[in-house]
């Protein structure tokens, strides 16, 4: 279990204090009160209110603990693309975009797939055009940005919480951070790092293309947080903190600086990844990445040997097999919801081949894998507890931030995820039908152990940024590690 005070930090994370009061009641007494008092709720009608009863009766609080940071500017992607006179085309994917028909054609490749992505602009003076015509737009709304910097703001909105984000902090997101966030003075710079995040909704078109899905397309000419401008100082606050969980991200933000750049900073980090006690948690949070070598050495040489929990979404899940030529490497993309399956065979294969052993130097033992319709909690067995609470909380954080509503409303939702799936796709698999009063449904393979729940989708969604951030950090406030 976390301790009552607890740091996070960060790559382009951030550092975090947290503090939460434990339950007097143990687990098992709270679990029973909470199924008793939701008895009624549990025999509602519709499968969505059936699934959030038994959600509710299943989350009950261990003694927990558990950041890159920017200003995020959220508005309509094709309104955007039309204030820039930019005409719909054909959709093309960049790695890195180098001019405004880079940006319409990646915008449109992803539009069309539903997918979430980020990408670098490698053009200052043009993106700071563009990020100007954003923020000036009517509608557009500034945020607290960045994975590290996301998580530590949820985490903050607990009273018993305080963070301490190290990361690039410019005069416009300290305005935005919650009273809970302390920045310390290394961390502030006089010019705040803006990412643009271009929302599109489910069904909305843009000339030939049409959504599947609400989604975002994300994209950045962020140099503080691509080159770990605040590493030094996050390596120089544990000490000071004294952190009892750290929780790392940003390092797809290295992908715009040069090779020879990315590589030393990447030993950087490793270095002082590795300066961290055994004893401390850290969980990696993952984003878009476009560059196959660098995920192969993050994941095969890197970091994953030094992180204890990972934090990924389907398009990374995807990027990671193919980057290391792991199982269903040869899929090019997902079609629809991602199938239950491939999904638990890569999550499997990454626990396996890279993952804690006796025989294996490495820590990794947790992977929180969240896509729109589902998420998987797969833990390596005797490392990890309250799987069942951690993976529901990610859930309903998940149902409740893209609605901005402060409880599932199963009117404003609908479940996309499938009511039967297989659990492998290339071994003998169990085939599982889902009841929607107890929807977190547990599965065994060779030690590792898998907890899916569904996901209830907002059918119009208020925001999309930042909820894989919600989700992980949701999971985590759960979760119990288990000491070694």
């Amino acid at each position: 279990m976390w301790q009552r005070s607890v740091c996070v930090g960060l790559l382009a994370l951030a550092l975090g204090y947290l503090c939460l009061l434990g339950p007097e009641l143990p687990p098992s007494a709270l679990r029973h009160l909470s199924a008793s008092l939701l008895g009624g709720l549990r025999r509602a009608r519709s499968l969505e209110g059936r699934m959030v009863a038994a959600w509710q009766a299943a989350i009950y609080f261990l003694l927990s603990s558990s950041v890159n940071a920017c200003v995020d500017v959220v508005l309509s992607g094709v309104k955007l693309l039309e204030a820039l006179g930019l005409e719909p085309g054909d959709g093309k994917n960049h790695a890195v975009l180098n001019s405004r028909q880079d940006l319409k054609e990646a915008f449109a490749h992803f539009m069309e797939k539903g997918a979430a992505a980020e990408r670098f602009f490698s053009d200052a003076e043009s993106f700071h055009h563009i990020a100007q015509t954003a923020s000036e737009y009517p509608g557009a709304q500034l945020y607290v940005g960045g994975n590290a910097a996301l998580i530590g703001q949820k985490l903050a909105t607990n009273p018993d919480l305080k963070i301490l984000l190290c990361g690039p902090v410019g005069p416009k997101l300290h305005e935005l951070l919650d009273d809970n966030v302390v920045v310390p003075p290394e961390s502030m710079q006089e010019r705040d790092e803006f990412h643009l995040i271009l929302e599109y909704q489910a069904g909305e078109e843009w000339g030939q293309v049409r959504a599947p899905n609400a989604n975002r397309f994300i994209f950045s000419h962020d140099l503080s947080n691509g080159a770990l401008n605040m590493l030094e100082v996050f390596v120089s606050s544990l000490d000071e903190f004294q952190p009892d969980l750290v929780v790392l991200s940003g390092l797809h933000m290295m992908e715009g600086q040069s090779k020879e750049m990315r590589q030393r900073r990447l030993m950087e980090a490793v270095a002082s990844i590795s300066d961290i006690p055994t004893d401390i948690p850290i969980h990696l949070e993952l984003a878009s990445m476009t560059d196959q070598d660098f995920m192969s050495n993050i994941m095969h040489q890197q970091v994953f040997p030094l992180v204890n929990s990972i934090g990924l979404n389907e398009q990374e899940l995807l990027f990671l097999t193919q980057s290391a030529s792991g199982p269903h490497a040869s899929l090019a993309s997902w079609s629809g919801v991602p199938d239950v399956g491939v999904v638990s065979d890569i999550l499997f294969w990454i626990l396996k081949e890279h993952g804690k052993t006796a025989n294996r130097a490495s820590d990794l033992t947790r992977i929180h894998f969240h896509t729109l319709a589902y998420h998987i909690l797969v833990t390596v067995d005797g490392y990890w507890g309250n799987q069942v609470a951690a993976v529901a909380a990610g859930a309903r954080a998940a149902g409740t931030q893209a609605c901005a509503t402060e409880t599932i409303d199963t009117s404003k939702v609908f479940l996309k995820a499938p009511l039967e799936f297989v659990t492998s796709q290339v071994e003998a698999p169990s085939k599982i039908s889902l009841n929607p009063d107890e929807p977190v449904v547990h599965w065994h393979r060779e030690g590792i152990s898998f907890h899916f729940t569904p996901v209830l989708v907002c059918k119009d969604p208020v925001r999309t940024v930042g909820l894989g951030d919600a989700i992980s950090a949701e999971g985590l406030l759960y979760s119990e590690v288990y000491p070694q």
